[in-house]
């Protein structure tokens, strides 16, 4: 009998349960400081209004927040067909896909609001590093580090090319130029700012190191890619 085995697997099941539960109380937290805009919103989201509801970030954010259960039952409906189909790794892949879009579409969103002098301010640039930094402030950095979190997070998780700190860095600053450029060419009255892919490329390189358990398994390598192979 292994007494080391067993004698290590109360504390691992803690570990989990105690961080488990620190980012549960986080979420709660969080939901608990913002709950006056989100329910100011409520009622125009409620009824489908487009002004009021989609065109802010509090109305984004809530609808986010109540798609969460339809994206549970995709996962489990995805998750479900690729254990039928025998593929490996079916509710990881499952997760890290509809991940990647729920983490992902809102803040795009957010990003593409145009401002009220879109289509009539002259498109604006801003290339000198660190410049617009200063002025974003906590709200503004914590929110460009989260538009590329989940992508950074769950990518390498999914994809075995990925896989990679500096490839999950590439994509994060990739997705954020595709992004500045299109604030840029479709005049939103928004400045495309070299800081904004700074701030994006570095959300989706530390939420991909904190997802880095998951997806860096050397031992485990080819199986990885075998069952990505399989599903594909």
């Amino acid at each position: 009998m292994n007494h080391d085995a067993s004698l290590s697997a109360p504390p691992h099941r803690t570990r989990r349960t105690v961080l488990l539960g620190l980012a549960l109380l986080g979420v709660a937290s969080a939901l608990f400081v913002i709950r006056g805009p989100l329910l100011m919103s409520a009622p125009r989201c409620m009824a489908g209004r487009w002004h009021g509801c989609f065109d802010t970030f509090n109305g984004v954010v809530l609808m986010t927040l109540v798609a969460v259960p339809v994206s549970a039952l995709v996962v489990w409906a995805l998750a479900h067909r690729r254990r039928t189909a025998g593929v490996t790794w079916a509710w990881r892949m499952s997760l890290a896909e509809v991940g990647m879009v729920h983490g992902t579409v809102p803040f795009l969103w957010m990003t593409m609001m145009p401002g009220g002098g879109a289509g009539f301010v002259p498109a604006r640039v801003s290339l000198v590093p660190l410049r617009d930094l200063v002025t974003m402030g906590p709200l503004g950095i914590g929110g460009n580090l989260l538009v590329f979190a989940a992508l950074g997070f769950f990518a390498p998780m999914r994809f075995a090319a990925l896989a990679s700190v500096p490839r999950v860095l590439a994509l994060g600053a990739g997705c954020s130029v595709l992004v500045e450029t299109a604030q840029y060419v479709l005049r939103l009255d928004r400045v495309s700012s070299v800081d904004d892919v700074l701030v994006n490329a570095t959300g989706a390189l530390l939420a991909a190191l904190a997802s880095r358990r998951w997806w860096r398994r050397p031992a485990g390598a080819s199986l990885h890619t075998s069952a990505i192979r399989r599903a594909a």
